[in-house]
């Protein structure tokens, strides 16, 4: 995809393909699948996926069938980067040595929290630094969803999952903040990476325009998706999207974009003009049920001390 030919409003995507179809076993209200589907839409026929192992291999790939419309390759949770890494190659050498006379295909790794930035970190990083023309979505359920709902760098402090339960000797659950994979990889040390930037599925355009822009550039991209998970946060199915806003509306979530490898100048796409309480998000979901008011007050602080350091202006809730 040469040129970003952005999309306007959801008419204008009527006219533009599926490519992430009917056939998979995700959960009612499955926030990657919507991730996907979005992400597949917008980057259109000529794509190339690579699924690392994660919820959207396993739940989609049941009995040896898939949901794609376009290529697709499974990849180790531990090197996703790497195979992307080999494809772009291939067809970069075929390419230009005349083996082939196809168009560069839109190369996308879609690896989840533990695919792109634990497990899978050491390829994917290795991927952006290299250079590659690759897009990495890191569709984020802030979780090891697939086996069991277990903690990762990605989980917020205070959730609880199978390996951070609430209980006397630990009543906040899980005892650290999560871990920023758009600092670590567009914050410096990968000089070949111009574009990185956080979406949601709760705005959709927004989330399409960046993959567009993504696979736009010259070399690798990087989309951080958060993607709502009802079986994961305990929500019912029908609350994807609200939840998906809410966490945008309180904080818990940013919209921005990072251009030309210019961290300090970040453009906030969807920032609301007051950040509400991050009680509203956390009630919403029976992970966060054992939450006492002073977590509230540490995650609060936490979502505003974020807040100022990302440069948003706007009006805070007090952290007390």
């Amino acid at each position: 995809m040469a040129v970003a030919e952005l999309i306007k409003s959801i008419a204008h995507t009527t006219d533009l393909v599926d490519t992430y179809v009917p056939g998979h076993r995700t959960c009612a209200g499955c926030g990657p699948a919507l991730g996907y589907r979005l992400v597949a839409k917008a980057a259109g026929k000529n794509t190339i996926f690579i699924g690392p192992t994660g919820c959207m291999y396993v739940a989609n790939t049941s009995y040896a069938c898939g949901p794609w419309a376009v290529p697709w390759t499974h990849a180790q949770i531990t090197n996703g980067g790497a195979v992307a890494s080999g494809i772009a190659e291939a067809f970069r050498m075929m390419i230009k040595k005349g083996k082939i006379q196809d168009e560069y295909p839109n190369i996308i790794v879609m690896a989840g929290d533990g695919g792109c930035s634990d497990i899978g970190l050491q390829a994917m990083s290795a991927m952006f630094y290299r250079g590659h023309k690759v897009l990495c979505v890191m569709y984020d359920n802030e979780s090891y969803a697939n086996t069991g709902i277990q903690v990762s760098p990605s989980t917020p402090y205070g959730a609880t999952t199978m390996f951070t339960p609430a209980g006397p000797a630990i009543p906040e659950a899980k005892k650290h903040h999560l871990k920023d994979p758009m600092p670590i990889f567009c914050a410096g040390g990968h000089p070949y990476l111009k574009y990185g930037a956080t979406a949601s599925i709760g705005y959709p355009i927004d989330l399409m325009n960046k993959v567009r822009k993504g696979l736009s550039q010259d070399g690798p991209a990087f989309v951080h998706l958060h993607v709502p998970c009802p079986k994961g946060w305990s929500f019912p199915a029908d609350r994807t999207i609200e939840i998906a806003k809410l966490a945008v509306d309180t904080g818990m979530w940013n919209l921005y974009e990072v251009e030309d490898g210019n961290w300090a100048n970040k453009k906030f796409n969807i920032a609301p003009k007051t950040l509400k309480p991050v009680d509203e998000y956390l009630q919403t979901q029976k992970r966060f049920c054992h939450l006492q008011p002073e977590h509230v007050a540490t995650i609060q602080g936490f979502v505003n001390n974020r807040a100022k350091a990302l440069g948003m202006e706007v009006p805070l809730p007090p952290a007390n």
